[in-house]
């Protein structure tokens, strides 16, 4: 069987020659893992990232030490990509070199939130090879004594670190919450998250910080090919369960209301990941939302959305909500279609709720699922920059795209072709530069809307 992923875009020697070191910027080293997950570096080789069809080396000045609480793995049925120095070229490692015979494996990068990837771990995929899970899968090196990542802090505030979660505190915070809404299932259930899952969104709920997630839904009116909640036969595992209730709207403002009234700048989210299309349990949502701003001004009500019921988001708008936030892999219609593989809605009703934010003065975001390789092809950013110049938003949120790599540009190949990239730094600095009003982020920030200054 011919190799899945040689058959899309690997070129051997094809190499970012600007990418090769310069004076004052220095080669970091490969890093692999053994049969057991040991990871070690590699003695001769530089590590390499991966864009698309691009193999690029990596080096000081393109990479930054590691973010805390990135998480690194090793990658099953895949060999690692790494750059001769000597022989200046690109070479796939079938073995160990310092144990002739035995398997060698790529290790890639989970990087901390508000760290968006600029390259991705590079490897070639065996045979047969299995269809890696749900996460983002950033190049990594060794270089000085510690590991480099290939990535760009795009939100340096602390909302996720894990280092501001104590685990006390998080008990001590769910012993009082049960006190204070004591027969709240969302309550409950956003206890678990934190417990269960570990969900950083959970657990500042718990801690009475930053933003408080509401799932609400059970359902969802798309199939995205990464939907972390939700898979059916596509042999990926969900990287976690979705909620199994629909909260009732007294609930949903009990818990939204604890936590207003107790932080600073709050903010509540509709739209999790453990849960389906928010939209799809608006019947809840809406009153929910009355009920809030019946008992309080304070703090952002915010909707992570697909956007595809416009008219609902119009009604939810008027309701109370301050600000949305629409996912998007791609502001190109048949790129976007094969991701989200919508059931009950189109592209353009997404283009016509991000129309309604702007047009009601909301605070509009997309949250802008990237994909070094794919996001920063001519073809992309030549689409971006022509979407936003039609649609004004007010923030980007640069998101990691956490699924397979070749499998999602396996996917996109089908519907669209893409030329080389130009680079995820590139592609970021051409946005500021001709969209200077757009905010950068990863958060949903507090939003002070002008008709209620």
């Amino acid at each position: 069987m011919k190799n899945a992923h040689s058959d899309l875009f690997f070129a051997a020697d094809k190499v970012n020659e600007e990418e090769l070191p310069r004076k004052h910027d220095f080669p970091i080293r490969a890093v692999a893992a053994d049969a057991k997950g040991h990871i070690f570096e590699l003695d001769g080789y530089q590590a390499v990232g991966m864009s698309g069809p691009v193999f690029s080396p990596l080096t000081s000045k393109k990479t930054l030490s590691l973010p805390y609480g990135t998480e690194l793995m090793y990658l099953p049925d895949r060999r690692p990509v790494v750059f001769n120095p000597d022989q200046e070229r690109i070479e796939v490692l079938k073995e160990n070199p310092y144990a002739p015979g035995e398997p060698i494996y790529p290790v890639a990068a989970f990087n901390s939130p508000g760290h968006v990837i600029t390259a991705v771990c590079a490897f070639r995929e065996k045979s047969h090879a299995r269809t890696l899970p749900l996460f983002s899968y950033g190049a990594v090196g060794w270089h000085q004594g510690r590991f480099r990542a290939a990535a760009l802090c795009v939100d340096s505030e602390p909302r996720q670190d894990l280092r501001r979660m104590n685990p006390e505190a998080v008990m001590q915070g769910i012993e009082t919450q049960r006190k204070v809404l004591p027969n709240n299932r969302l309550a409950r259930h956003l206890e678990r998250c934190a417990l269960v899952y570990a969900c950083p969104a959970g657990k500042n709920f718990i801690l009475s910080r930053y933003e408080a997630p509401l799932p609400t839904s059970r359902v969802c009116n798309a199939r995205c090919l990464g939907c972390i909640s939700l898979q059916k036969k596509s042999g990926i595992p969900s990287a976690q369960t979705r909620i199994e209730f629909i909260p009732s709207p007294e609930e949903i403002a009990e818990v939204a209301l604890h936590h207003i009234r107790r932080v600073r700048k709050a903010v509540v989210s509709f739209g999790q990941g453990c849960e389906g299309e928010p939209l799809t349990a608006a019947h809840v949502i809406e009153p929910a939302i009355r009920k809030i701003r019946t008992e309080t001004h304070r703090g952002t009500i915010n909707l992570n959305t697909n956007g595809s019921m416009p008219a609902t988001v119009k009604r939810l708008f008027s309701a109370g909500l301050d600000s949305i936030r629409v996912s998007m892999n791609s502001v190109r219609e048949p790129c976007y279609k094969a991701y989200f593989r919508p059931k009950s809605y189109d592209f353009s009703d997404v283009l016509e709720t991000i129309e309604t934010g702007i047009k009601m003065n909301r605070f509009v975001s997309i949250n802008y699922l990237n994909l070094p390789g794919f996001t920063d092809t001519p073809e992309e950013v030549f689409a971006l920059f022509q979407f936003l110049e039609n649609y004004p938003i007010s923030m980007i949120q640069w998101r990691n795209l956490n699924i397979d790599p070749v499998y999602y540009l396996r996917a996109m190949s089908r519907v669209s072709r893409q030329g080389d990239p130009m680079g995820i730094p590139k592609l970021l600095e051409q946005v500021r530069h001709r969209f200077p009003h757009i905010r950068f982020g990863y958060f949903n920030p507090p939003v002070v809307l002008k008709d209620t200054i």
